[in-house]
């Protein structure tokens, strides 16, 4: 078991974890995903201490591993790194690769520690490759071999950062496969990934990683198929998403429109997409909200999917009940109807903003 209690780590230009409290339980195999930026890797090097916490405690199994008197040698047996670039040692045979640490850190003799080595090639299909060297090799077959390095020093616990991110599409199959069969060994796997579809098919649990911690964390199916929290929804959907904020009669319209017009092109949403999404904002949030009071308060998010090509407006707004649907203006709504389906309006006079209007936008 790892048990983690207020971990931060922090760099000169930056803070990407400020507070992460959470605990690993044995046979975890956890997929860590999230944008960039929001310290995955970074989170997976401090637990295997190859970067120092700035403060906070890691325990595994009963023992503090981040207390100064902790020996690292002993940490680094029971607990195996796999990284993104391979890290074979070119003057090595592929086999030597295997036997080393074994040799040098486990202490066995050459026999035992190439038999060993052998097992591992023939478990992640690399026994005919046993004698050559590493730039003989495919990046498939490197990440596989460093796969079988990890795994020759039998760890309980085994960390991979981005596994597959180095290699050809063509490859990533190859590396998975073994992940997924690794999966199945019981033993505890972090695993820090981008591909979705994987990390829902090998994971008990997933990490989503934002504002400087494990912002979510539930099962494959609370985080693909229901996810409850804003960010993560956004995230798995492939959501991309601008928000507007407008406390005034006098808000800089034309500036507001350039910024939608930028986020269009900077996400490559479809021409007649972006168009019908510029008239959405001018009929309902310029002309049937914005016009109509004294003293507009909005909050408008516009979410496109670049997966299923389509878009969501989602309006917060106050002042009295109002439904652009039915109390807006005649014209506006007409030409809102051409454009729009699956409108949903909801009242809530406990809140400041207690209008909340959604909707969605066809492509053509």
């Amino acid at each position: 078991m790892i048990r983690i209690e207020n971990l931060r780590k922090e760099y000169p230009d930056t803070t990407p974890l400020t507070d992460v409290s959470v605990t690993i339980n044995d046979g975890d195999v956890i997929s860590i995903i999230g944008p960039s930026g929001t310290g995955k890797s970074t989170l997976i090097r401090c637990i295997n201490l190859l970067e120092k916490p700035t403060s906070g405690r890691i325990f595994l199994d009963d023992t503090e591993i981040t207390d100064p008197g902790c020996d690292l040698q002993e940490v680094h047996k029971k607990m195996g790194m796999v990284f993104q670039s391979f890290n074979l040692f070119g003057h090595m045979t592929v086999v030597e690769n295997i036997m080393a640490p074994a040799m040098d850190i486990l202490g066995k003799d050459a026999q035992e520690a190439y038999d060993e080595a052998m097992r591992l090639l023939q478990r992640v299909g690399l026994y005919d490759k046993a004698m050559s060297w590493p730039d003989e090799l495919s990046g498939g077959q490197k990440q596989r071999a460093a796969i079988a390095r990890t795994l020759a020093m039998d760890p309980d616990v085994i960390l991979l950062d981005e596994p597959t991110s180095a290699l050809d599409p063509t490859m990533v199959g190859e590396v998975q496969a073994v992940i997924r069969d690794l999966a199945s060994s019981g033993k505890t796997m972090m695993i820090v990934t981008h591909e979705m579809s994987f990390a829902r098919a090998i994971s008990n649990r997933i990490f989503f990683l934002d504002e400087g911690g494990i912002y979510d964390d539930g099962t494959p199916e609370e985080i693909f198929d229901n996810p409850q929290k804003e960010k993560t929804r956004r995230f798995v959907r492939g959501l991309k998403v601008i928000e507007i904020d407008i406390d005034s009669k006098t808000y800089d319209y034309l500036g507001t429109q350039t910024l939608i017009e930028d986020y269009c092109v900077r996400n490559q949403v479809p021409y007649s997409l972006a168009k019908h999404i510029h008239l959405a904002f001018e009929e309902a949030v310029h002309q049937c909200i914005v016009s109509t009071m004294d003293k507009p308060r909005v909050h408008l998010s516009i979410e496109y999917s670049q997966e299923k090509e389509n878009a969501a407006f989602v309006l917060d707004y106050g002042g009295q009940p109002f439904d652009v649907f039915k109390d807006g203006d005649e014209i506006s709504v007409s030409i809102l109807k051409k454009i729009v389906s699956d409108e949903k309006y909801s009242w809530d006079d406990s809140k400041e903003y207690g209008n909340n209007l959604e909707f969605a936008l066809y492509q053509k």
